[in-house]
């Protein structure tokens, strides 16, 4: 699990969800925010168990997977500095419907369930940023049911590349090709493939754990669409919160 770290009141701000609230709103779950560190891999609510804390992260990011009874899972969404997991546990108990994992290093805030439940029920402004929070990646989630059926590996890798650079504000990103063909649901091998040809192009580089994007222009013109329509739907649900 996550390592705690020293709490830095000031670095949670970078969270576009808690800087969208007003003081009065803050000051009901400031207290009880615990700042850690993200590291790769690490498990933050499992599918089908109860939620027990809602994270806010500052810096990286959080994946969001669909597991089938046979363990394959799928990336269904992911969540860096402009949102939340586990918002809509302040509306009541409930249970985790996807696995929450850390898919880059970073830093989050964490308030226990109990206690964010607590303060929603003081604050309408609260529960409508979390609603519509919730909304934008409500969006997300079945653009990327649309983008998975219908689009190309290689658009599909495009889009994931230039959406994990924006969370993680590095054009390097750590991951290894098995990772990212279980966040794809395709064979390690044909990842490979794709990620050499983007090689060729002079778009990424691509050495033992870890891919540079050399070309975010030429990224953008062989992704899909579905990168743009994501952006905007979470701008337009949460004003200033860019990616």
């Amino acid at each position: 699990m996550a390592k705690p770290v020293v709490p830095k009141p000031v670095a949670r701000l970078r969270n576009r969800v808690l800087a969208s609230l007003n003081p009065n709103d803050l000051a009901l779950i400031e207290p009880h925010l615990k700042d850690f560190a993200m590291k790769l891999g690490a498990l933050l609510q499992e599918q089908g168990e109860q939620v027990n804390y809602i994270y806010f992260p500052h810096a990286g990011m959080i994946s969001l997977l669909a597991v089938m009874h046979n363990g394959n899972s799928i990336e269904t969404a992911t969540v860096g500095r402009e949102g939340a997991v586990g918002g809509m546990s302040g509306f009541g108990g409930r249970h985790a419907f996807t696995r929450a994992i850390v898919q880059a290093d970073g830093t989050a805030s964490r308030i226990s369930v109990a206690k964010f439940q607590e303060a929603t029920r003081k604050s309408a402004g609260l529960r409508e940023t979390i609603v519509r929070f919730n909304e934008g990646l409500l969006a997300q989630v079945q653009q990327a049911a649309a983008c998975n059926a219908l689009h190309e590996l290689e658009e599909r890798l495009c889009r994931w590349l230039l959406q994990t650079q924006d969370r993680v504000g590095s054009p390097q990103i750590l991951l290894t090709h098995e990772f990212l063909s279980q966040m794809l649901a395709v064979r390690r091998t044909t990842v490979t493939l794709v990620a050499r040809g983007l090689q060729k192009d002079g778009i990424i580089q691509y050495r033992r754990g870890k891919i540079e994007i050399l070309d975010r222009k030429k990224l953008e013109k062989r992704s899909c669409e579905c990168y743009g329509v994501v952006s905007r739907e979470i701008e337009k649900h949460l004003p200033g919160a860019k990616l």
